[in-house]
């Protein structure tokens, strides 16, 4: 009997001590704590095929966003690495051209994980590979796809797609291509689908057969309700965020976060200060557009608006796909101590379209992507090193450690693992 006192009283002692604790742990300590017990996905990342060779590469430190070295000093996990290819004609010219730039990324990524880096950095198919991998102590690469375009008309591409490790596919981009209408039609009201051409229903059938997720961040609304209607699987947008509170087209609407709700997907919030803050980052970037032509002025190169970046030719996007960090990276050193410099758009603003979207359609319905190397980038997460500071925003605003999970990645790869088990049922049927 004395013993089971001891025992009792120890039990007590120990859980109060424990709650003792817990109790006195600061924000910042919390947030530390559940930033190291957690999975950090981040579902948009454009790549440049010049930083994936023997000499350089994401081992080191470059002036890209994003590398192994930045994701491990910011504690970000997962990286999903894109294959980009702007729009051209929808031509077999174009569509050959697209494709091979399209292979040269897949081919990329593969290299700089299975000869560049492979004690570092693997490549993940599904959940149960982001956790082993993480668990040998490794960071991880998944694959998406932003354009269709360079598929062309040859649906078998889809599957060589998936064979690469694309576990993403968004039907369009900047400009209507041959699946669907762009988000970009709203801009003069011209489409060229109404949605979704004949090929683009297919695609979807398709996606949902292999195992493949849809992302609508691109796509116009039209398409994105004809895909919704059509997908036997939920779906996500990679990279967007609440179009309440920011009106870019870009953005999602109530109705289509509710569609995303019903559709059981999820809406991954991109921190790009222009779908965050309009004002702020209009502002900001008048301000800055005089910072950065001085600074490449005085380094002697052509300096052009990402905005113009689709009017370039080959040679002039190779150029500012890399010079565009290195002046960004100095015209911000420029004005740190500049007193009449506008606010930036900032962590607190990205929060802001997470807490509305988690109000109106739930926790499970909402995730994190940053579009760095591809414009994105905001105050106190500029780049894969700051991504604490989004987790340490979160835990001041009173979210849990199983809300966080969910917003770090955990929807994502619910989204993902419902999307492969129904592709599965479709090849037993």
């Amino acid at each position: 009997m004395k013993q089971f006192i001891h025992l009792f009283c120890f039990i007590v002692v120990f859980s109060c001590a424990e709650k003792k604790e817990k109790s006195t742990e600061t924000i910042l300590e919390k947030a530390k704590r559940i930033h190291e017990n957690i999975i950090t996905i981040d579902t948009h990342n454009d790549i440049n095929v010049n930083n994936f060779t023997d000499s350089i590469n994401y081992t080191q430190n470059l002036e890209t966003q994003v590398n192994l070295p930045k994701m491990k000093e910011g504690g970000l996990d997962v990286s999903w690495l894109i294959v980009y290819t702007g729009q051209d004609t929808l031509t077999e010219t174009g569509y050959a051209k697209a494709k091979d730039n399209a292979m040269q990324k897949f081919k990329a990524i593969h290299k700089l994980c299975e000869e560049i880096a492979p004690d570092q950095l693997g490549i993940a198919l599904t959940s149960t590979d982001v956790r082993n991998i993480i668990a040998s102590g490794k960071k991880v690469a998944m694959i998406g796809v932003e354009n269709a375009y360079p598929i062309g008309i040859d649906m078998s591409q889809f599957k060589t797609y998936f064979d690469l490790g694309a576990r993403y596919i968004s039907l369009a981009h900047n400009g209507h291509s041959q699946f669907s209408d762009s988000n970009t039609g709203e801009a003069d009201n011209k489409w060229l689908h109404n949605g979704l051409s004949e090929i683009g229903k297919e695609a979807v059938i398709e996606m949902n057969r292999l195992g493949i997720m849809i992302d609508v961040s691109h796509p116009s609304k039209e398409a994105m309700k004809q895909i919704i209607s059509l997908s036997k699987a939920p779906i996500i947008a990679s990279h967007s965020s609440a179009r309440a509170l920011c009106n870019h087209s870009r953005n999602l609407d109530d109705e289509q976060l509710m569609m995303m709700q019903e559709n059981g997907g999820v809406v991954q919030t991109v921190a790009f200060s222009s779908y965050l803050n309009t004002e702020k980052h209009d502002a900001r970037s008048a301000y800055m557009k005089l910072i950065y032509q001085q600074v490449a002025d005085s380094l002697g190169i052509d300096w052009h608006e990402r905005s113009q970046f689709s009017s370039l030719n080959d040679t002039q996007k190779e150029a500012f796909m890399e010079n565009y960090p290195k002046v960004l990276k100095l015209g911000k050193e420029l004005v740190k101590n500049k007193k009449d410099a506008p606010e930036e758009v900032n962590v607190s603003d990205f929060i802001d379209h997470i807490d509305y979207m988690v109000k109106l359609i739930g926790i499970d319905h909402v995730g994190i992507s940053s579009d760095f190397d591809g414009g994105g980038g905001i105050e106190g997460w500029n780049d894969a090193s700051e991504t604490f500071n989004v987790t340490l925003e979160l835990v001041e605003r009173g979210y849990t450690k199983e809300e966080i999970t969910k917003l770090w990645g955990g929807n994502l790869l619910r989204v993902l693992d419902e999307v492969q088990a129904i592709a599965k049922n479709l090849g037993d049927s």
